[in-house]
């Protein structure tokens, strides 16, 4: 057993609560004070205190603040002419249990829209000519430092004094930290406003009442930026650790043959061209891309590469040299993982098995609750056909990408730990081979059944009694209405079967169902071969590469991120439940350094990619920053519908609160008052739209319960880090993982919720997304789409 020190943010809070110890921050030489109050704004405590009182999460919230403010402005004067610090106090003491991310982004909202128009210009006129003396300035406010860290920013000092507030698991505690930085005197508006804000050190201290202990000034100096500070925990691993000894990515891949699988997908194309964009000295990429009736495999990639903005960034890399980069190193082949042989022919199976060192396999159906034939032959026929093509291989590796969620219905912390024939009811008898022949006999049942005459029937009846059919239909028009009908009812009866057996198994869905038989499948006839299973978490918009905020098609958060921006409000959920989500660079990042330690047989058989052990994010807190990512975008539209819309905060809230007040409870609303209106004659197709709607939601919490509200559980991610670590320095910053010093609040706010309204709720909406070049590809080119459940069918790659 060893012992190993790990870092980890407290809580997932950047710059976390004040306990955690401080990192060591640069101090000003020779430091001017420059008093903000008077030279460069008329600023009062009170104004932002009520600002953030007032946009508190929760209606109930604002209204108990602004009372709690009310009850306030009886007592502070008297306190304020008697003992100005303890007034401060006070004041603050409203600001309890407001999160540091909401007062954060209000911080910056209160100075972009209030303060920022009402500086004056004669006083910024003035700080900026003591800067051009190249004077260290240190803004002194009142303020707290949530909103005039923002202001210094605007005007480039480096520096400030402001009112700090003490915070526990990231929410305000209501207590101001020492010292507090109290407001001038009475008579402060009448002498001190001067556009010269320079204040000595000696006035200063006097002015703030520190007299007593003058050094106090020296240490209540703060700088603008907000680092990244790391508590320290101890990880006990109860496995014997291997020793990896130093891992260079580069000299790993250099002149290595790779075959993807999946680089039509989201993330198969990230890490394609992240790779090209890292490491060029690599030798050949085959792309597998599965060809379509009319499109050839060579002519399906080169639209990837003309239309989409990934390819954009590669382009701009290379240059002239960005075509010659694709010949030298990528070469598509036409092949098909779900079809024996992979679909390729002989020569070019038996060119790959003879050149091949590493196949990454990022193929697969995502959509939740497919058509159980679809996610079998995507899921699990292409891993049975992919093994059998490894064993035929001189001396390829592979890595198989899965997902976290295979672990299904469970609780606490999931270790890197493969398990043989796994399932999450925990059946002793369970074999996933006997499981996949018997889904298999099941599709073949069900497909006979939808010949029997008994349901032959049934479509014949339905097709006539439909009410848009027409008057006596029948003849080869009936015929072709009862084969839309068969088709409609194999399909759905099927998706229905594969969500049933998945959750008497304890999966939550088809997907995760036979993601977990495919890994049973490949630790069973995998045995033997270099072969690593990759689990990543929930994988959202990218954080850096190839840039910062890209996103594609309708992943897990888009839908339900969507829903938070318009008028929904109540989210059932667990507000501990961590949402694990990784950004999709540091999944690419990790697939490269595991990709490189099987080519050098150092790998480990199973990898997590998640953030809820290193960096966890609870729901009450995802919940919170996916509004105030809205509220940040609706802020910059005009309009009332945007303004009203930016007041609307989501809430986390029991299941039996949303059952009561929510969606279940309008829609039943809205029913009964549509029985009793059509009853009458009376025209009632908005509230029939309106119940669809309510219907939709209904549909798409109940998908999404499973990883919102149930299953308490988190996934270490060890075993990449170890790999991460073994790097040289010089190799750290192109393919180091670490989901560590990922702040939250920034990725949700300016990263994740912009990607999203950029790439992924024009096809909630049916607009066009725009594509390389700046041009719009129309909706008719992106995958079908339904808005209510947020699955797309061109998750299946290739």
């Amino acid at each position: 057993m060893a012992f190993q020190a790990t870092s980890q943010p407290d809580s997932g809070h950047r710059a976390s609560d004040n306990q955690a110890p401080r990192a060591r921050r640069k101090k000003p030489r020779d430091p001017t004070f420059w008093r903000v109050e008077g030279s460069l704004l008329n600023l009062t405590a009170v104004r932002p205190v009520g600002f953030f009182a007032w946009n508190a999460q929760s209606f109930l919230e604002r209204w108990t603040r602004r009372g709690g403010m009310l009850t306030l402005a009886v007592a502070r004067p008297v306190l304020y002419l008697t003992n100005r610090a303890m007034a401060t106090r006070l004041l603050h003491t409203i600001l309890r249990g407001v999160s540091r991310d909401r007062l954060d982004v209000l911080g910056e909202e209160y100075f972009t829209y209030v303060l920022k128009p009402a500086l004056k210009p004669r006083g910024v006129e003035e700080l900026k000519k003591a800067q051009a003396r190249g004077e260290e300035i240190v803004l002194v406010s009142q303020g707290l430092d949530h909103v005039m860290r923002p202001l210094a920013k605007h005007l480039g000092a480096k520096f400030l004094i402001s009112n700090r507030l003490e915070f526990r698991d990231g929410m305000a505690t209501g207590r101001l930290i020492d010292p507090v930085i109290r407001p001038r005197g009475p008579l402060a508006r009448l002498t001190g406003s001067a556009p010269d804000g320079r204040v000595s050190r000696e006035r200063l201290v006097k002015n703030l009442g520190f007299a007593s202990h003058p050094k106090i000034i020296d240490a209540a100096v703060e700088s603008t930026e907000q680092p990244q500070i790391k508590t320290f925990v101890r990880v006990v691993h109860c496995k014997p650790e291997t020793n990896i000894g130093q891992l260079s990515v580069r000299e790993a891949l250099r002149g290595k043959n790779i075959l993807l699988a999946g680089a039509t997908g989201f993330i198969g194309k990230v890490w394609l061209v992240n790779l090209l964009m890292d490491a060029p000295e690599i030798g050949k990429v085959f792309v597998m891309v599965r060809r379509r009736k009319t499109t050839t495999a060579a002519q399906r990639f080169r639209k990837i590469v003309d239309e989409s903005p990934l390819f954009e960034a590669l382009a701009q890399r290379y240059g002239p040299r960005f075509e010659e980069l694709l010949a030298k190193h990528v070469e598509v082949i036409d092949g098909d993982l779900s079809k024996p042989g992979l679909g390729l022919d002989d020569a070019t199976r038996a060119r790959l098995a003879r050149t091949l060192d590493l196949v990454i396999n990022s193929s697969g159906l995502t959509d939740f609750n497919p058509d159980l034939r679809d996610a079998l032959a995507a899921n699990v026929d292409s891993a049975a056909h992919l093994l059998e093509f490894m064993r035929a291989t001189d001396h390829a590796a592979l890595l198989h990408l899965s997902t976290c969620y295979v672990t299904g219905e469970r609780d606490g912390r999931i270790n890197e730990v493969l398990t043989s024939n796994y399932n999450p009811a925990g059946l002793p008898d369970f074999d996933a081979e006997r499981e996949w022949r018997s889904l298999e006999a099941l599709i073949r049942e069900t497909e006979a059944q939808a010949e029997s005459a008994t349901v032959t029937d049934e479509l014949r009846k339905s097709a006539i009694e439909k009410p848009t059919a027409a008057k006596g239909l029948g003849g080869a028009a009936l015929d072709n209405q009862i084969r839309k009908n068969r088709t409609r009812w194999l399909r759905q009866t099927l998706m229905d079967a594969g969500t049933r057996r998945a959750n008497e198994l304890g999966w939550p869905n088809t997907y995760t169902l036979t993601k977990g038989l495919a890994e049973s499948l490949i630790v069973k006839r995998g045995e033997g071969l270099p072969i690593a299973i990759v689990r990543p978490s929930i994988v959202e918009s990218s954080l850096e590469k190839p840039f910062r905020g890209w996103n594609e098609g309708i992943n897990t958060s888009a839908s339900l991120s969507y829903l938070l921006g318009t008028y929904f409000r109540q989210l059932p959920t667990n507000e501990r439940k961590c949402l694990d989500i990784i950004p999709v660079d540091q999944v690419t990042r990790g697939m490269t350094l595991i990709g490189a330690a099987l080519v050098e047989r150092k790998h480990q058989p199973l990898y997590h990619l998640a953030t809820s052990v290193t960096n966890p994010c609870n729901m009450r807190r995802s919940i919170e920053l996916t509004s105030l990512g809205h509220r940040k975008f609706y802020r910059t539209q005009d309009g009332f519908k945007h303004w009203l819309r930016s007041r609307f905060d989501a809430i986390p809230v029991s299941k039996a609160r949303y059952e009561k007040l929510s969606a279940p409870a309008q829609k039943a609303i809205v029913q009964a008052i549509n029985r009793g209106v059509s009853s009458v004659g009376i025209n009632n197709a908005p509230l029939v739209r309106r119940e669809r709607e309510l219907e939709r939601v209904i549909k798409l919490i109940r998908l999404f319960e499973p990883f919102i509200l149930h299953n308490e559980h988190t996934f270490e991610a060890l075993n990449v880090e170890r790999l991460s670590a073994a790097l040289p320095s010089e190799e750290q910053a192109e393919f180091g993982y670490d989901s560590r010093s990922i702040d939250w609040c920034d990725y949700w706010v300016n990263v994740h919720i912009p990607a999203l309204r950029k790439w992924c709720y024009p096809l909630i909406e049916g607009r066009p997304v725009e594509a390389r070049n700046g041009e719009k590809m129309p909706p008719a080119g992106q995958p079908n789409v339904d808005a209510a459940t947020g699955q797309s069918a061109s998750a299946a790659a290739p």
